[in-house]
């Protein structure tokens, strides 16, 4: 078998194993921070936090709710690492932006973050922050889900199939997951550009 073909294979595996009523649950989460006129604030880091910058554009554009990607604005997350460390960096960001009651965090991270082995602090810290004012927390995680899946109001773990493969396997279906959410008939609001220019068959 060739690694291409083990690959799809394994994706095709994963696929199969997602259950939608998480999913299911995860648009409704986001609907009702819309409705109450909160803002989703998206936290990832690596190759998450690209994958946050895209998903900003895609809850703004097609689901029509506020959103934001701490990420995106280097020069305060480099002071803010620089002058107070990585493992507040969030948490203060969101601190500075009023997080309340009405608002959610959306987590994309492979680990979901685990104080005990020091892996993604910032991620804790910023949830320990929503859990505190009362914001809505929403993961979507791969592994088992570490600490977002034991906060989360609504989460989607992406299953593991080959230990070897985790990181790409989790970073590729955070995009086919929020991808499904704003194409949802209950959250999207606005028609994607294909989609409207292509007639139907």
């Amino acid at each position: 078998m060739s690694y291409s073909t083990q690959h799809l294979k394994e994706t095709a595996e994963i696929l199969a194993r997602i259950d939608p009523a998480d999913c299911e649950k995860c648009v409704r989460e986001l609907v009702g921070v819309r409705t109450r006129g909160g803002r989703l604030f998206i936290l990832g880091v690596g190759g998450s936090a690209a994958n946050a910058s895209d998903a900003v554009n895609d809850f703004r554009k097609i689901a029509g709710l506020e959103a934001y990607a701490p990420t995106d604005n280097v020069s305060e997350l480099t002071a803010r690492t620089n002058d107070e460390g990585w493992a507040s960096v969030f948490a203060e960001w969101l601190r500075g932006s009023r997080l309340n009651a009405k608002d959610a965090l959306l987590i994309l991270s492979v680990g979901g973050g685990n104080l005990d082995k020091n892996v993604s602090p910032n991620l804790v810290a910023a949830m320990q922050l929503a859990k505190q004012v009362g914001a809505r927390i929403i993961g979507i995680v791969g592994k088992d889900g570490g600490y977002t899946a034991q906060v989360a109001d609504a989460c989607v773990i992406v299953p593991t199939v080959n230990p070897g493969n985790i990181t790409p396997h989790s970073e590729a279906f955070q995009a086919v997951i929020w991808h499904l959410w704003v194409s949802h008939p209950d959250l999207k609001v606005n028609q994607t550009k294909w989609e409207s220019v292509v007639p139907a068959r």
